[in-house]
């Protein structure tokens, strides 16, 4: 037999047994349960003969089962608090900024106001949902927040996080390594940078201390040194809180560290599929076509593979680009020595602060020869159709290609 995973909530589930009066003890409807009741939300509110009645939905139960409830019924402050001030909030954008008179005795909201609470309730659920599912999906740490106080929009339909290379088929990312360092304390005479012909990247404090251009070779898998090795640092994942957050300049989503990160650290990697540039040439085009930009060309040493974003990947997915970035790409080796084949890090190139937004330059190579004729990292070779820059940096140049 073979099985897939059901892609619904397990309150979608619970409300269709519920709807059909079905019991499944997996999901937690019993005799016992099949008639319990948990506020979900609050859809509306009204006055009837001077009392306060709120319309609920029941969690786990369809939307035709929403009754209206007096508010001594209801024992759920917070839900009671987003419910308010997802009305003021709608209220203030329709006077567009001006000073808020609440009105206390309002008999019932306006439908643009209940439709608007409704729907702000649905996506505090559904980000959270998604930022339960990010951190479930992780393999670091620290954890992954997501915030949306900008407009509507929700979780994207068509992302699905990975904390690895995907390769296509046909592509080997894992390249056949089968020695490591035998030292007791790195770094030693014959550790794995110098066996490269390189110098260890990182310093006693566990920041980068080579320039960009030059490649990072960290101790691998067969290596005799420990999980505490100091040179085992992207390996290990980002050691920072991170928030995905809703723009409020039409950039979309956007990363922000909720941890202070000081110069020279490692922050994140940048995942996805791993392409052909031929495979990346013919996805450019219907990318450019939709003004996103996800193709990230893996061209350490040649040109032949690409790195795609736009379905699977990690939160570097949604950090957005800035022509004064505070990240700096870094060509990594660890278990795949292959060049052709690096892992793509980013470090801090300044203190960042708590609740910065986190930006790199899509123009941005791991090389120091930064021209112009070679400036087109993030993107097809070839780009046809020229995407806006909206970074606001001092030294914007206008375009992200």
């Amino acid at each position: 037999a073979w099985y897939v995973p059901c892609l619904a909530s397990l309150e979608t589930l619970q409300e269709l047994c519920r709807k059909e009066n079905l019991r499944c003890k997996s999901i937690g409807i019993t005799n016992r349960s099949l008639k319990s009741y948990e506020v979900e939300y609050l859809c509306d509110y009204k006055v009837e003969e001077g009392k306060e009645y709120y319309l609920v939905k029941w969690k786990g139960w369809p939307e035709s089962s929403n009754t209206w409830e007096p508010e001594k019924h209801l024992n759920c402050p917070v839900l009671l608090q987003n419910f308010l001030s997802d009305k003021n909030e709608y209220l203030s954008r329709v006077r567009e900024g001006k000073a808020l008179k609440v009105r206390n005795h309002i008999k019932a909201l306006k439908p643009a106001i209940a439709d608007y609470v409704v729907k702000k309730a649905k996506q505090r659920i559904a980000l959270q949902r998604w930022k339960e599912e990010l951190n479930r999906k992780k393999n670091h740490k620290a954890m992954i927040l997501v915030e949306n106080t900008v407009d509507l929009e929700g979780p994207p339909l068509d992302f699905y996080y990975i904390n690895e290379y995907k390769p296509a088929p046909g592509i080997n990312v894992l390249n056949g390594i089968t020695t490591g360092c035998e030292c007791a304390d790195c770094p030693a005479e014959k550790c794995c940078p110098k066996e490269a012909g390189f110098i260890l990247a990182y310093n006693k404090r566990k920041k980068l201390k080579i320039q960009p251009g030059l490649p990072i070779y960290e101790c691998n898998s067969y290596c005799r040194c420990g999980p505490d090795c100091p040179n085992r640092i992207v390996q290990k994942g980002t050691p920072y809180s991170l928030c995905i957050f809703r723009t409020n300049n039409g950039r979309g989503w956007g990363v922000k560290t909720l941890q202070k990160i000081k110069t020279n650290s490692f922050v994140m990697e940048y995942v996805g599929e791993v392409i052909t540039s031929e495979e990346a040439e013919r996805r450019g085009q219907l990318y450019d076509n939709q003004g996103n930009t996800y193709l990230f060309d893996l061209d350490y040493d040649s040109d032949e593979f690409t790195v795609d974003a736009a379905r699977y990947g990690n939160v570097s997915h949604f950090v957005n680009h800035s022509c004064d970035p505070n990240l700096q790409v870094f060509n990594v080796f660890i278990d795949n020595l292959d060049l052709r084949l690096p892992r793509i890090a980013l470090f801090s190139t300044r203190t960042i602060k708590a609740g910065e937004e986190l930006t790199f330059d899509y123009q941005m190579k791991g090389s120091i020869d930064l021209t112009s004729d070679s400036a087109d990292g993030l993107s097809p070779s070839k780009k046809r159709i020229r995407t806006v820059c909206k970074c606001g940096a001092v030294c914007c140049r206008g375009y992200l290609n």
